[in-house]
């Protein structure tokens, strides 16, 4: 991918990497599929790291914007998935 992250500039560095690493695994359940246990513990820390629904909205459309992926379709499918299932977009 050619683009940059959308992230914010008061995170620390690790944040920044795990909002990132969030940010790959949607990306991995549109090119292959990820399993929904371990997309739901990357997205619980990002959530950590952004409580707020319109921050994460924010994040969400702009991370859209660049890169074609939807991260708020992703949630939504694995949260509707049962535990051991494969998120595939």
């Amino acid at each position: 991918m050619d683009f940059s992250y959308p992230i914010s500039h008061e995170w620390s560095t690790d944040e920044i990497v795990e909002v990132i690493a969030f940010y790959e695994a949607v990306e991995i359940a549109y090119e292959k599929g990820m399993e929904r246990d371990r997309l739901m513990k990357i997205y619980k820390r990002f959530k950590e790291i952004v409580p707020s629904k319109s921050e994460e909205r924010s994040l969400a459309n702009e991370y859209e914007e660049l890169s074609g992926f939807s991260a708020y379709h992703t949630i939504k499918k694995a949260k509707n998935l049962e535990t051991g299932d494969i998120v595939k977009m």
